[in-house]
């Protein structure tokens, strides 16, 4: 049949054009609930898909959230500050040699009893300036701790636990902690290497076979094992006596170099670190807390963002142990430029350890300015030449270490004999006995002062120490 007919057919048939028109319509509509049906049932996937990722992501954090807080100790709340996390606040950062492996065997358990403070930095956070505050308190230091008497300040943790650490730092320092974290430095190693090592600036060569260091000096990129040997070493600087106090600025150096890795990283792999934190660091922080405080420290930089000090002591040898006692003018002082936001020190010369230990970390001078405290400028002062005459290694460089960290600038070495009995204080011409007799009354050997008879070195000191017999018992 032609088109023609057929169309001329359903035109006389009307009743046939309905049908087809709603077989049509019904045809279409069918379509179109099936492309709804599917559209929603692919929704209902991608929702499901959803749910199952934020699921796995909730428990994930939580998981690291638990971990980071995992045997934190319960008293903590009761001695720890409240802060907004936005407004600046100081918190306690101890290193020990516990591990939550350990916490958890029979050998040594959960009482901090069973275990050393190896490391105590004071910190003050401002996320507002981007400054970070590090001042390393001496775990020797001498303080009073009212029921258990005068004692090492790294003596709390064993007492007390964190809380009663933080109680003992807080009192100390005169301000208020509001965070805590304490870092098992055995467990950084992992840290390290998983963000790819850090970038420091080594400033002498470091030969340490105790802590399994050796670096050449020079900017270098190092890995968690040279990481972990760079906050042990102490015999590296035996030449420069008292390694605690290189060593001290070298951790904080460490702690410099992760932060600024840590917060240059993107968010994802930001939540990886902090993973891989967990594992060694034990924190009140909650995870809204680290990712604010990651926020608002975007960009740190260490040479004008971190400051960086040590508490003023001077070493002394009190009923046959050595102790560090602290300087309470200069601590005082420190503690109220750190309160007011600038560095501890005001001028570089402060830092004696710069010139040969920890990194860049910025000063704010005495004019305003702010300046890199690299070492470049040396440790100003009276000029004491220390002689071992008692033949016991290390004994003349542990003294000098002192007299440097009071301000002198101090040199070591081997006398022309090792038959001194007794110990000696030369003052080179009567300008520099006043000298001679507060360098005496320091080393505890008031009386002993007299005027130089002849050369000694290369005849440029304003006082020589010539160390007898009677101080070889005083060497850590």
């Amino acid at each position: 049949m032609s088109r023609r007919r057929q169309g001329n057919r359903q035109l006389s048939n009307p009743s046939a054009l309905t049908r087809d028109r709603a077989q049509e319509r019904y045809s279409r509509k069918r379509r179109q609930r099936d492309r709804s049906r599917n559209v929603k049932r692919g929704l209902m996937a991608a929702g499901a898909v959803v749910v199952a990722v934020v699921a796995v992501a909730v428990v994930y954090l939580v998981g690291i959230q638990g971990r980071l807080n995992q045997g934190l100790d319960s008293g903590l709340q009761g001695v720890l500050s409240t802060s907004n996390i936005k407004d600046p606040f100081y918190m306690l950062l101890l290193g020990t040699d516990k591990s939550k492996e350990r916490a958890q065997s029979a050998e040594f358990g959960d009482d901090p009893s069973a275990y050393r403070t190896d490391s105590m930095i004071l910190a003050r956070i401002d996320p507002a300036t981007k400054h970070v505050t590090l001042v390393s308190i001496e775990r020797d230091t001498l303080v009073d701790m009212g029921e258990h008497g005068r004692q090492k300040i790294n003596a709390a943790y064993s007492i007390g636990g964190a809380s009663y650490a933080v109680e003992v730092v807080s009192r100390f320092a005169g301000v208020p902690i509001s965070h805590y974290a304490e870092i098992n430095f055995d467990d950084f190693v992992g840290v390290v290497d998983k963000i790819g090592g850090i970038d420091v600036d080594i400033k002498i060569d470091l030969d340490d076979d105790y802590a399994n260091l050796h670096l050449k000096a020079g900017k270098q990129t190092i890995n968690g094992d040279q990481a972990l040997g760079l906050c042990r070493a102490r015999h590296a600087y035996d030449a420069y006596g008292g390694g605690d106090y290189y060593r001290t600025a070298n951790q904080r150096m460490v702690i410099g170099a992760i932060l600024k890795k840590v917060l240059a990283s993107d968010p994802l792999t930001l939540t990886g670190t902090v993973n891989e934190l967990a594992g060694s660091v034990t924190t009140d922080l909650s995870l809204a807390d680290i990712a604010s405080l990651a926020t608002s420290f975007r960009g740190f930089d260490l040479s004008k963002d971190l400051y960086s000090g040590l508490e003023p002591t001077t070493s002394k040898y009190i009923d046959g142990t050595w102790y560090e006692t602290v300087d309470e003018e200069a601590w005082k002082t420190m503690m109220d430029r750190v309160n007011q936001g600038l560095s501890p020190y005001s001028d570089q010369s402060q830092d004696f350890t710069s010139s040969v230990a920890g990194g860049d970390h910025a000063i704010e001078n005495g004019d305003g300015s702010t300046g890199s405290g690299d070492g470049s400028q040396q440790q100003s002062g009276g000029s004491v030449l220390v002689l071992n005459g008692a033949g016991v290694t290390g004994l003349a460089g542990n003294v000098a270490s002192t007299l440097r960290n009071s301000g002198y600038t101090a040199d070591a070495q081997s006398a022309d004999s090792y038959d001194h009995a007794t110990t000696e204080i030369l003052f080179v011409g009567e300008e520099n006995k006043a000298r001679a007799q507060a360098i005496a009354d320091l080393l505890g050997l008031s009386g002993s002062v007299a005027a130089a008879q002849g050369a000694y070195g290369d005849g440029t000191a304003d006082v020589v120490v010539m160390l007898g017999a009677d101080m070889a018992g005083t060497l850590q």
